[in-house]
């Protein structure tokens, strides 16, 4: 869990920016033009990815199993083509960007509108950031480090 007040007193130093991101978070969530669920998994993995505490226990929608969070590959066959694909681009973006090009686009076009597109990049980029500040200030008190 988040130590007590280290994130707040990070924060602390630029209110300003730590307002506008959690604005930012909020817009990204509740005016989304992507599915509860689709946000969810795509959250779930990036967190999986970038070993983030917080977003890895957090649970913000009842739509995902305990047997979903086990199976976040693009190739479960739990999860629909749509979201095979939002979880792929999710994972590229994550661990190897250099790969998304053109074919990886095409996909995404394949199961959603442009503003969607845009709305998953927005999220996973958000997710994917969140998650390695977090990490790398050392927000929790599992994790080993000076921050």
């Amino acid at each position: 869990m988040l130590s007590s007040d280290f994130q707040v007193r990070v924060w602390a130093h630029k209110p300003d920016a730590a307002l506008a991101l959690l604005q930012l978070l909020e817009t990204l969530n509740v005016n989304s033009s992507l599915p509860e669920r689709l946000r969810e998994i795509v959250r779930l993995k990036i967190a999986s990815i970038t070993n983030c505490t917080a977003y890895k226990i957090a649970r913000k929608s009842d739509t995902i199993s305990d047997e979903d969070i086990a199976c976040l590959n693009a190739d479960d066959p739990r999860f629909s083509p749509t979201e095979h694909a939002a979880l792929r681009y999710a994972e590229l973006f994550a661990t190897d960007f250099d790969m998304i090009g053109k074919r990886e686009f095409d996909a995404l076009k394949a199961h959603f509108s442009s503003t969607q597109i845009v709305d998953l990049n927005m999220f996973v980029a958000m997710m994917f950031a969140g998650g390695r500040m977090t990490f790398v200030q050392k927000s929790y008190a599992e994790q080993d480090g000076d921050a």
